[in-house]
């Protein structure tokens, strides 16, 4: 690691910061993330044991469920265990390469997300306004496809970023990153030089994927309410409805935690440093903790095979 005119070139080592403005109580702060992820991974993973286990939900909504908390599980250990370093081991370093890395499977898997999610409006759709034709379309073919398209898609699409920080970023103010993970614009905003491309790349990303999914989703419940509603009797558009809730709420919950911590992080000149931090890691942190507890909730079969995985008891 050569300095040159108060610049760094090449870093081989940063340090993150953790959270800052609140180091001092950092390590408390672990406590309800470290909660949160074990609780994410528990409702998971169970969530995938019970769908693999009962054959009548081998069908596209319960494999689309079982890609989301894969990813959700993927995406949650990316950050967790180096963040819980930093908040209670005091080992804010990490190898220039390695949090590139970071930096590229945390968006990777965002953008993974939330194709799995436009996926699943759209078979909700087909469902609910063309259900004979269901069955021919989302075949088990095809669930394949997608769930490899929207990894590529993802994959490729986040990569230019490595590339564009690895070619032409040389020269770094600092080797401080004022973050508790690697995050895109946290690391860029490093450089000595200009970003501008870097920065560009990075939004053209961003609303090239969630721009154009949440298009698409929010046209799919239209046209499923459009439907739902025409539907003569009350009792068949409660049944349909009932179907889209949990799917609403998990469509809701991402995209609204991420476009809040979004123009917070690039609109709020004055909303203090820690905040832009702890909404960062919400974002990452609360889906994977709410998604497997609010279709667990909402979906009838997933509940009913939990409950003969853990009986209540009888206390009477």
């Amino acid at each position: 690691m050569l300095k040159l005119n108060g610049t760094v070139f090449m870093p081989s080592v940063l340090t993150l910061t953790g959270i800052p403005g609140l180091e001092s109580v950092q390590c408390w702060i672990g406590i309800p993330f470290c909660a949160m992820y074990i609780i994410a991974l528990f409702g998971n993973s169970l969530l995938l044991v019970v769908i693999k286990s009962e054959r009548s939900l081998h069908k596209p909504m319960y494999l689309f469920l079982s890609m989301l908390g894969t990813t959700d599980i993927a995406l949650s250990t990316c950050i967790l265990p180096k963040m819980l370093g930093i908040f209670w081991f005091h080992m804010p370093n990490i190898f220039f390469d390695a949090c590139l890395l970071q930096m590229w499977l945390i968006h990777t898997f965002q953008c993974i997300e939330s194709g799995i999610l436009l996926a699943m409006a759209l078979d909700r759709y087909v469902a609910i306004c063309h259900p004979l034709r269901h069955a021919t379309i989302f075949t088990h073919q095809l669930l394949m496809q997608i769930g490899v398209g929207v990894t590529l898609r993802a994959a490729l699409l986040v990569a230019p970023c490595l590339i564009l920080i690895k070619c032409r970023l040389n020269y770094y103010r600092t080797t401080v990153v004022s973050h508790s993970y690697c995050e895109h614009m946290a690391i860029v905003k490093l450089a000595a030089e200009d970003i501008r491309i870097n920065k560009i790349y990075g939004l053209f990303v961003a609303f090239s994927i969630l721009g154009f999914d949440i298009i698409f989703i929010i046209l799919s419940y239209v046209q499923i309410f459009i439907a739902v509603f025409s539907l003569p009797q009350k009792e068949a558009r409660l049944k349909a409805f009932n179907t889209c809730i949990a799917h609403i709420c998990v469509f809701l919950e991402f995209y609204l935690l991420g476009f809040f911590s979004f123009f917070t992080h690039r609109f709020g000149f004055h909303i203090p440093p820690y905040v832009h931090i702890l909404l960062s890691n919400l974002y990452l942190l609360a889906p994977p903790l709410l998604n497997p507890i609010v279709y667990g909730v909402k979906t009838k079969q997933i509940r009913d095979l939990v409950s003969k995985i853990f009986p209540s008891k009888d206390l009477s």
